[in-house]
């Protein structure tokens, strides 16, 4: 970095350390010294919408791919999909009393098998538990694994061009061992079995080692095909086997297809849940992330920074994505 960026730097930390007295300072006059070292998974709820005050409905944002790997965030990274936190609100809203229906607002391209599959879980437990309403508003993507964690709720409702679809489970890496040999990089490799280098960048595959892996795909393609299966009472396994091929549809086709329950944006999804729930107007509630030490040096840095903050993201990029994973992610 240049000199104007040290300087930023150290402009972002004196304004850090400023913040970070100032709040232990009315963290003591308050008593609230619990409070001062919450994290970033806390929140506070925010009401959106008034209504009559006997309840509430939970809008809830899932936006970005979706990864545990990000629940820790750099400080200099805006804010992100964090698969932590998304649990945490969703657990939150199941069993605050006063909240009668949920919405997830679902932003994606999909993401982990794993990931997916816990907040799919989540989703049940909350309607089959909680005797909750959970409806999906999808938003200008929801593929792959946004739709499979839209499969088991109440109501799936898209705008007529939302992507969404991309039914399946890919699982990719690069070979850059043709390229690594002309500019004479050799990969050296010690191993304890034929298959632990397995999907290696620096050679071709085996027809063996295709064929494990072809088998693990094929097995959480079938989990795939279960959960919508599941979900969709309308659709046979039959129907979904032709659907999920991998395409994408928009969210008219999806509508025509059966993928989905309607069609419409965030407020008539919002109309739809209160005419179910036959309550009258309730409460429209969004949950914001906290404020606390992390997420004002975060604030700080990224506005004095700038663009900057930039390599520290593609550095955490390369540190995280260090082995192929399969995933429900739709990629183009």
């Amino acid at each position: 970095m240049n000199a104007k960026r040290w300087l930023a730097v150290v402009a972002a930390i004196g304004l850090f350390l400023f913040s970070s007295a100032f709040s232990l300072v009315s963290s003591v006059i308050n008593g609230s010294w619990q409070d001062l070292w919450q994290i970033e998974d806390t929140f506070v709820e925010r009401v959106v919408e008034s209504g009559n005050g006997r309840g509430k409905i939970a809008t809830i944002y899932l936006n970005g791919v979706i990864e545990s790997g990000y629940d820790t965030s750099s400080i200099f990274e805006s804010a992100g999909y964090n698969h932590r936190e998304l649990l945490h609100q969703l657990d939150y809203a199941a069993k605050d009393g006063e909240v009668y229906g949920i919405i997830i607002r679902v932003n994606t391209p999909g993401g982990g098998v794993v990931e997916s599959s816990e907040i799919h879980d989540k989703i049940v437990e909350i309607i089959e538990e909680y005797r909750k309403p959970v409806y999906i508003s999808m938003g200008s993507m929801a593929a792959s694994g946004g739709y499979y964690i839209a499969a088991p709720a109440t109501k799936i409702y898209a705008n007529p061009q939302t992507i969404t679809g991309s039914i399946g489970v890919i699982m990719q890496s690069i070979n850059v061992g043709e390229l690594a040999s002309e500019l004479g990089i050799e990969s050296q490799v010690i191993k304890s079995g034929e298959y632990k280098d397995i999907m290696s960048s620096f050679r071709e595959m085996t027809t063996e080692e295709k064929q494990i892996l072809q088998e693990m795909i094929d097995e959480s393609y079938e989990q795939f095909v279960d959960v919508i299966e599941a979900g969709r009472n309308n659709l046979s396994r039959e129907d979904i086997y032709e659907l999920a091929d991998g395409r994408i549809y928009s969210g008219q086709q999806a509508y025509d297809a059966g993928l989905i329950d309607g069609v419409g944006h965030l407020d008539d999804v919002i109309d739809a849940l209160l005419e179910e729930l036959d309550r009258g107007k309730l409460d429209v509630i969004e949950y914001d992330a906290g404020f606390g030490f992390p997420s004002l040096f975060s604030l700080a840095a990224q506005r004095l920074i700038g663009g900057e903050h930039q390599l520290f993201g593609v550095t955490e990029w390369f540190q995280r994505n260090q082995g192929p994973k399969m995933m429900y992610l739709y990629t183009d």
